[in-house]
């Protein structure tokens, strides 16, 4: 075979590899479920919001409970992350809101999805959620992999370990 063969079946294979990559066939929103720490962290409830956004849940349990709610914009890698169930991981007494918390999440990108807006929905989640928190994502989640891969842009690829 001539170099510029070699060459030719190499660039073929790198243009398959990017072609399958960026339809995302190969993960579901169901690989998304996962522990990320051993046994005691990892995501879960992974949710399509449609217009390009999703929802999961980051979960902790060892010496103590927690479960954040993130919302994550694919697109522009905006984000929320709120506490809603916390049990021995600081000194506030327990407390779970995760269903409310669920609850004005669904309705607020639900009920006029061009209009969202992050800083609408903490307002929201304000006397329900803990530690809101308000950021842009340096690395494609999960979700946006599964659901919206060609929203990533410049972020890192998500990468299953």
């Amino acid at each position: 075979m001539t170099r510029g063969g070699i060459i030719a079946i190499g660039i073929a294979i790198a243009v398959a590899a990017v072609l399958f990559a960026a339809r995302g066939e190969a993960l579901t929103l169901g690989d998304c479920d996962r522990t990320t720490h051993p046994s005691h962290g990892g995501e879960r409830g992974h949710r399509d919001l449609g217009e390009g956004r999703v929802l999961y849940g980051e979960w902790w349990s060892q010496e103590g409970v927690y479960i954040d709610l993130v919302v994550a914009d694919c697109r522009t890698g905006a984000f929320l992350r709120t506490r809603t169930r916390e049990e021995r991981i600081t000194a506030r007494a327990p407390f779970d809101r995760t269903e409310r918390a669920l609850g004005i999440i669904e309705t607020e990108t639900a009920a006029a999805p061009t209009l969202f807006s992050f800083k609408r929905l903490a307002m929201a989640l304000e006397r329900t959620g803990e530690d809101i928190e308000l950021a842009t994502l340096a690395a494609e989640p999960c979700a946006c992999a599964a659901l919206y891969p060609g929203l990533r842009g410049e972020k890192a690829p998500f990468a299953l370990n």
